[in-house]
């Protein structure tokens, strides 16, 4: 039986010599005995060492110089995208509710739904409008001062807030501005509370 098995071995050592397919094959106790010293652990399925595939950092693609996070720059379109939609969404709440309740000593009928669409389409873009030009004041004003300063804080969403109220005011006199300016102060000063509450209570803030 010996003989017999030496003999199939030697016959698919020979086949897969003449045919380049073939391995050496071993038994488990000649493998036992390899020493593995110096040698790392390997992935039965991916023959790589697992080492080299945890990466302790992000891996992105930046040009030189940029930075990981979005600038104010490139946060002013979203800023004043969404800025735009929000106010589009609540003037067309607005004016629903106050078409329904101007018109509501008349019966439903053609006239009616006209009137309470013309309501609708006027508030819808007039509040787009007012919260589109806003943003739009707060980006620009944030841009110049992040650039002016050559650095990116709290204190210049602060400042951008503040200098929006008051252009926002502008027309209103000394009285209107002064409001505009607290209004925006106050605003701008609650978003930096919120964005550092987790700094303040002592917690390190999650990134997702």
């Amino acid at each position: 039986m010996d003989d017999n098995a030496a003999g199939s071995g030697s016959f698919k050592g020979g086949m897969g010599g003449l045919f380049g397919g073939g391995a050496p094959e071993y038994s488990n106790n000649e493998l036992a005995g390899v020493p593995l010293t110096g040698m790392s652990p390997l992935s039965p399925y991916l023959n790589v060492d697992p080492r080299y595939l945890v990466q302790d950092s992000d891996e992105f693609i930046l040009p030189t110089g940029a930075n990981k996070t979005r600038g104010r720059f490139e946060l002013a379109f979203f800023t004043i995208g969404g800025s735009c939609i929000t106010g589009a969404a609540l003037g067309t709440l607005n004016g629903l509710r106050m078409g329904i309740t101007e018109t509501r000593d008349m019966a439903w009928s053609k006239p009616r739904n006209v009137q309470i669409l013309n309501m609708v389409t006027r508030q819808g873009a007039s509040w787009a409008n007012t919260l589109g030009s806003v943003a739009l004041l707060y980006s620009v004003f944030g841009v110049a001062i992040e650039k002016a300063r050559g650095a990116e804080d709290d204190l210049n969403t602060i400042a951008a807030g503040t200098l929006t109220g008051m252009m926002y005011k502008a027309t209103s006199g000394l009285k209107g501005v002064a409001r505009g300016g607290i209004a925006g102060l106050a605003l701008s000063g609650l978003y930096a509370l919120y964005n550092n509450w987790d700094h303040l209570k002592g917690k390190t803030p999650s990134r997702y």
